[in-house]
């Protein structure tokens, strides 16, 4: 089992920044997606940005396309935690975002599917205004 914990949300202007973090507990294995998704009120969940990381303790990051170049996904493998840095915010990025990590993948390709992912924490609140 993994517990999984975020904070560093909160209410920001639109161009404003902030830093999520998430600190993962319980069981350690590698080859491993974790990353972070959001859900906006009425929309699905959407993926934001992932890493999987290898037993060798390479990783890969990815980011879906609206908000590279604005978000930058970090992580310390000692300490068993991420830190998601968000700038320039747009009102379109408020949604709930929750971390999540999967179980054991083969490979990269199936860190952007949010079924792939066993563990999920709680969400901490995003909104961005105008």
């Amino acid at each position: 089992q993994v517990l999984l914990v975020e904070s560093g949300g909160g209410s920001v202007q639109a161009g404003g920044s902030l830093r999520l973090s998430c600190a993962a507990s319980g069981d350690t294995y590698s080859n491993y997606c974790m990353g972070w998704f959001r859900q906006a009120p009425g929309k699905a969940r959407e993926r934001v940005a992932t890493i999987y990381t290898r037993d060798n303790g390479q990783s890969t990051t990815d980011y879906v396309d609206s908000v590279k170049g604005r978000f930058t996904l970090s992580q310390d493998n000692t300490k068993n935690t991420q830190s998601l840095y968000i700038s320039n915010l747009k009102t379109e990025d408020t949604a709930m975002y929750y971390c999540a990590k999967s179980r054991s993948m083969w490979d990269s390709t199936s860190c952007p599917y949010a079924g792939n992912y066993a563990y999920w924490g709680q969400g901490t609140q995003v909104t961005v205004s105008s």
